[in-house]
């Protein structure tokens, strides 16, 4: 049982109603649920994590490595079981999303291999001269901290997650570490 309670749309103002709901899958989820019960902090995460997922600078694609990324490093089943429904919609196979969840990055190309290592270093809080050039030689400074804002926004993200110990919703299988 999650922590906190999960708000239905009738126990928010009118206006927080919408931010319930996942815009890609059309329905309520648990994580926006459960921020429900303080509104503003959810409308105010809503809106950062949007901007993160459209102005990281990053393809879909890169966007859900740098996530995938984060939520393996943090172990977070919650955050990892959503993204890899999202990951597979970017056209990111299972084998790729399996070597993230076990650390096996052998199916990923050169430049992704080094994307998916500069997002766990950030979660980590271990990004040196070395980690940091190797990404810098791929992207621009404004993608660079694209990259890092949104590899720590979702491990902050999936801090609140692990907090209010939040289920899958009825009727999800957990996809595992390695979904295949």
């Amino acid at each position: 049982m999650a922590r906190v309670p999960y708000v239905d749309a009738s126990d928010v103002p009118e206006e927080y109603e919408e931010l319930l709901e996942s815009s890609l899958q059309g329905k309520p989820l648990h994580v926006y649920q459960s921020l429900g019960n303080n509104p503003e902090v959810l409308a105010g995460l809503r809106s950062f994590l949007g901007s993160l997922w459209t102005d990281s600078g990053l393809s879909d694609r890169d966007r859900e490595l740098v996530i995938l990324a984060a939520a393996s490093e943090t172990r977070n089943r919650y955050e990892w079981h959503q993204h890899v429904n999202i990951a597979r919609g970017a056209g990111i196979d299972d084998a790729v999303i399996a070597g993230i969840g076990t650390g096996d990055l052998s199916a990923l190309d050169a430049d992704e291999t080094t994307l998916v290592e500069y997002a766990t270093a950030v979660v980590r809080r271990e990004v040196d001269a070395v980690v940091h050039g190797e990404v810098a030689a791929r992207y621009d400074d404004e993608t660079v901290v694209g990259i890092a804002a949104l590899a720590q926004g979702y491990a902050g993200l999936g801090g609140m997650i692990e907090a209010f110990d939040l289920e899958l919703e009825a009727g999800s299988e957990f996809h595992g570490w390695d979904p295949r």
